[in-house]
């Protein structure tokens, strides 16, 4: 979903390495994927993200119930897409400067909201509904 096209945090396999890029589902719906080849494409990112993760909780030297939750979520994170507030979070924001970030991620989060109400052709109430729930979803409310 295009909504989920703001950038997050992925953990990428090679190296271990950090970057601020688009989720797996973003990933998908840019290269316009469907039937075999999404299912295919979202099979591999998934496992990349899970390797990547594993490694990085390797690193934090996690083990037990925290290295499964951590993995759990920074997958998650990886393929559907982290919310504005879990960005502000993992950027250890506070005050003027997360109030600022989330107004921004916010603003992107409703223009990228309109514009895939606008590829879908969805007016009026559905339209507004639609929005609302995408906002709420990549803000994280």
């Amino acid at each position: 979903m295009k909504h989920l096209a703001i950038a997050v945090l992925l953990c990428f396999a090679a190296g271990s390495a950090h970057a601020q890029t688009a989720s797996c589902k973003s990933e998908a719906t840019g290269k316009k994927l469907a039937g075999a080849a999404l299912t295919s494409f979202m099979k591999k990112c998934e496992g990349d993200a899970a390797k990547a993760c594993d490694a990085k909780a390797a690193e934090k030297k996690l083990a037990g119930a925290a290295k499964t939750s951590f993995t759990k979520k920074c997958v998650s994170d990886a393929v559907e897409g982290m919310s504005c507030k879990d960005q502000a979070d993992d950027k250890k924001l506070a005050g003027a400067a997360k109030t600022s970030f989330l107004g921004k991620c916010k603003a992107d989060a409703e223009k990228a909201c309109d514009a895939e109400a606008a590829e879908k052709k969805l007016a009026g109430a559905a339209k507004a509904s639609f929005t609302k729930k995408c906002v709420s979803d990549a803000v994280g409310e």
